[in-house]
């Protein structure tokens, strides 16, 4: 599946099929966010959130491609990715754009 943050895709005319996105919610156990609560008095990355991060960004990612497979799409176009923190330790990711189809 392709997909891409532009409007279009030069050289595909595109037919629009509609709205697709994906959404996961993700946390670190308990003893990870006590680590982390401790590493904000020395500074320096927080790896752990990080890597939940990333995984919540791949898991948001498939689950919008899927969405996007059941309309018979080839690719989704206007991509882009939203966070919001849920609760202490726990955020939100969301991926959403449009499904298209070349015509």
């Amino acid at each position: 599946m392709l997909i891409v943050t532009t409007e279009t895709i030069p050289g595909r005319e595109l037919e629009v099929l509609g709205l697709v996105k994906g959404s996961t919610i993700q946390t670190v156990n308990a003893f990870r966010d006590i680590g982390a609560g401790l590493k904000t008095l020395v500074g320096g990355e927080l790896k752990k959130y990080n890597e939940m991060m990333d995984k919540a960004r791949n898991i948001a990612t498939e689950r919008m491609i899927e969405e996007a497979k059941q309309l018979g799409a080839d690719a989704i176009v206007c991509a882009r990715y939203a966070t919001s923190a849920i609760m202490q330790s726990a955020a939100e990711v969301m991926s959403y754009g449009t499904a298209v189809r070349f015509r």
